[in-house]
């Protein structure tokens, strides 16, 4: 295969979000001919033996509207839950006897914001994927979103699977949709063309962005789906994004849909999450030095540095770091509680080793547990 998809055919391990409008009925129930029509197209592309597929799946709240006599997707969280715990099994169960009909068994994982933000949850998600890879098994990852709040949630699947991508070091992300593609118009309307490929941001700077589409179950629309992409080919992960009836073209590296050229280099799984997947707990004022020393710098945050804070977060939490504007200018986990902080502000770890013991002769954020938002 030659020209710009060559990355697709090269792809071994490819990670495959699929939205809830293409699994589910208007109603919202669980449509089992369009999820074996995908299950056909996914059981296909791994059995060749060459290739491994992740699977990031809508559908869990959406499948739970009918049996609960909900017309549409609820606004408030709770009922979203109660809908997401009837549904997730529904769903599950769906992919499990359509996938059996290939001898594939199905590996069930649901992840929440908090849990990529934290170090040892991280690592447990990876090892937990790469194993049920190694072991046959095929990862059906959803949103946890019987457990998640309003302040951990990922908000929607195509986000979670740029950073899923990245996770397990895919070769290709494949966004799936009822829209074949990024058009440089509505795609409704007489006049519009597919945008087959977009190389930077750029390319689509001039472009309005649809929203959500008209059945009223999913949370996406095409500019989550865009945003996902962006996220993906900034870590160096080309992407796919096309409708699901032309799944198999577009994992073939046909010209289906648009083509998403990855824009920069693969770098630390979770420095990636705590980026584009937490939610910061509160605040960190910094001086104007300290602000050079991290931005410029990228050195770590010390208490000297720091000028004020807000919020009540525990040690381990992502925060804003802030210049004296309010400006936030990196986010980063902090290693201290807020109750902490105040003892801190603006004294030397040594003083304060004295004074207080050795375990607060260390840095209130580390660079290693830190991103820049804002050079």
């Amino acid at each position: 295969m030659a020209g710009a998809r060559q990355a697709v055919g090269e792809a071994r391990r490819i990670v495959v979000k699929v939205g809830s409008s293409s699994l589910t009925t208007a109603a919202g129930g669980l449509d089992a001919d369009r999820v074996d029509a995908l299950v056909d197209v996914l059981a296909k592309v791994r059995g060749s033996g060459e290739r491994e597929v992740v699977l990031v799946s809508s559908g869990a709240i959406a499948a739970g509207l009918s049996p609960l006599g909900l017309r549409r997707r609820p606004r408030d969280l709770a009922r979203q839950q109660a809908a997401a715990s009837v549904g997730q099994g529904l769903l599950v169960a769906r992919y499990t006897a359509s996938f059996a009909r290939y001898g594939v068994r199905v590996g069930q994982v649901l992840l929440t914001s908090d849990d990529m933000s934290r170090r040892a949850h991280h690592r447990n998600a990876s090892r937990t994927l790469d194993k049920l890879l190694a072991m046959g098994a095929f990862p059906i990852v959803n949103e946890n979103d019987t457990v998640a709040t309003d302040e951990i949630r990922f908000g929607d699947n195509d986000r979670l699977a740029a950073l899923v991508a990245h996770l397990v070091r895919a070769d290709l992300l494949v966004l799936l949709s009822d829209v074949d593609g990024v058009y440089d118009g509505d795609p409704g309307r007489p006049g519009t063309s597919r945008i087959a490929e977009v190389h930077s941001p750029a390319d689509l700077a001039e472009i309005e962005i649809g929203s959500a589409g008209k059945a009223g179950v999913g949370t996406g629309g095409m500019v989550t789906k865009v945003e996902a992409a962006r996220i993906a080919a900034a870590a160096g992960i080309p992407v796919v994004l096309t409708s699901a009836v032309h799944a198999a073209e577009g994992l073939a590296g046909g010209d289906t849909g648009t083509y998403f050229h990855a824009t920069g280099k693969r770098y630390a799984d979770r420095l990636l999450w705590l980026q584009h997947a937490s939610t910061p707990r509160g605040a960190l004022v910094l001086d104007d030095g300290a602000v050079r020393a991290v931005v410029e710098g990228r050195k770590s945050l010390l208490p000297a540095g720091i000028a004020g804070a807000e919020g009540d977060f525990a040690a381990g939490d992502p925060v804003e770091l802030r210049d004296g504007t309010g400006r936030a200018v990196a986010r980063g986990l902090v290693n201290f509680d807020a109750k902490e902080i105040p003892r801190l502000i603006g004294r030397s770890t040594r003083e304060l080793a004295r004074e207080l013991g050795p375990a607060y002769e260390r840095e209130v954020v580390h660079r290693d547990d830190l991103v820049i938002l804002h050079p």
